[in-house]
């Protein structure tokens, strides 16, 4: 009967040892922690002349972002999947519902933004004929509006909970819409220019950290 030698057992050892260890080297990669986009100085649909509220003069075209791709969509693509929100003057829409042929939906909630952890599973509305799904005028989505002064403000604590053209989550939080978001803005500061942060969930999960 064959025995097998002190030194062929000690490689086998150690050859299952670092099989093991590769194995388990695996099983503890963790995947890379979600981090947060800033977006600035985003022209949204500006015109030459300036309306009263923000709000340009006359129709413009939307300006398209992908949250998957963190850039501007051109506006030939705004039939397709590729872009997940527009914006023009005070209006966001989303890439769902009669906005766009995508998934897209979105809800405003209060809170931080470093706080949303979770998207929701249900609760998120798309752009209908009656109203966008990110409501539009003072107080009821994002902004706040004073009219004697003309100056839109993005409302603190308010994030945009946003399921995207493809059916994947982001959070998004507007800080400005003035050219070089201005602390204070005032009646000379040039409107219609986004300034915002976002995260984006590219595995398809609802977790927003």
């Amino acid at each position: 009967m064959k025995t097998s030698s002190p030194f062929a057992l000690l490689s086998l050892c150690v050859l299952g040892f670092s099989s093991c260890s590769k194995d388990d080297k695996k099983d503890d990669v963790v995947a890379p922690a979600l981090q947060a986009e800033t977006v600035s100085n985003l022209a949204a649909g500006v015109t030459t002349t300036n309306g009263g509220g923000g709000q340009p003069t006359s129709a413009t075209k939307y300006t398209f972002y992908s949250f998957a791709n963190k850039a501007v969509v051109a506006t030939a693509d705004s039939n397709t999947t590729k872009w997940d929100v527009g914006f023009r003057g005070t209006t966001v829409i989303i890439n769902g519902g009669n906005s766009g042929p995508g998934q897209g939906g979105a809800l405003v909630q209060s809170g931080l933004f470093t706080d949303v952890a979770t998207a929701p599973e249900t609760g998120f509305a798309v752009d209908a004929a009656a109203g966008k799904a990110i409501p539009t005028g003072s107080g009821m989505g994002w902004y706040n509006y004073d009219g004697a002064t003309n100056i839109v403000t993005p409302i603190a604590g308010k994030v945009i909970l946003v399921r995207t053209a493809t059916g994947k989550y982001a959070k998004l939080e507007i800080v400005s819409y003035y050219q070089g978001a201005p602390a204070t803005p005032t009646a000379t500061s040039v409107s219609r220019y986004y300034s915002f942060r976002f995260l984006y969930q590219p595995d398809g999960t609802r977790n927003l950290k």
